[in-house]
């Protein structure tokens, strides 16, 4: 059985919710989200993905989905942008964001 990590598209194009984290390790907001992400991957299990995308290390990507601040989060669901937001955002309404596409 092989064990191989998916890229960045191949889990943006599955049918279960992945929320994009596009953060910078210079930024104080996307620091404060840290914690509030841990919890919520521990709350959320196996309902969605929730990866991060340093815009510093990656630029192409940030560019192409538009990111144009830090902290920004976008919700994906097959292939699909199904919500997009910058700034940081409270737990329950990520929560509920992922639930609502699960």
């Amino acid at each position: 059985m092989e064990n191989k990590k998916a890229t960045f598209n191949e889990l943006i194009q599955g049918d279960k919710p992945v929320l994009v984290d596009f953060f910078a390790t210079w930024c104080g907001p996307c620091q404060a989200m840290q914690p509030i992400l841990k919890d919520l991957i521990e709350e959320v299990g196996d309902q969605a993905h929730i990866i991060k995308v340093d815009v510093d290390k990656n630029q192409a990507a940030a560019q192409h989905f538009g990111v144009r601040g830090v902290p920004t989060f976008i919700l994906f669901k097959d292939g699909e942008i199904k919500w997009q937001q910058a700034g940081m955002q409270p737990k329950h309404q990520l929560k509920q964001l992922i639930e609502q596409h699960a």
